[in-house]
């Protein structure tokens, strides 16, 4: 992925827990539209486009395969847990 053209799409994310704790995100929403997500790989990481902490899930939306990140909250947001988006260059 091409780092220096990269950026950052914040979107909202519907995802389920299991019973370990695991998040799976089932569903984002892009542009106003509610887009059913299929999770084909995970692992914690880093974004390209910063040194975010976080998670990685490559996903695939409409056929299209794509990454979406979790970044992780730091210690200045206490009551935020962390928000989603996707990379995409560009």
């Amino acid at each position: 992925m091409d780092t220096d053209r990269s950026r950052r799409i914040y979107v909202t994310v519907e995802s389920v827990f299991d019973q370990t704790g695991y998040m799976q995100p089932i569903s984002i929403t892009w542009d106003g539209r509610r887009l059913p997500v299929e999770v084909r790989d995970f692992c914690p990481a880093a974004s390209g486009a910063g040194s975010s902490r976080g998670d990685c899930y490559t996903i695939v939306i409409g056929g299209h395969e794509k990454h979406l990140f979790f970044e992780r909250a730091g210690s200045l947001y206490p009551s935020r847990v962390g928000r989603w988006f996707v990379e995409v260059t560009g």
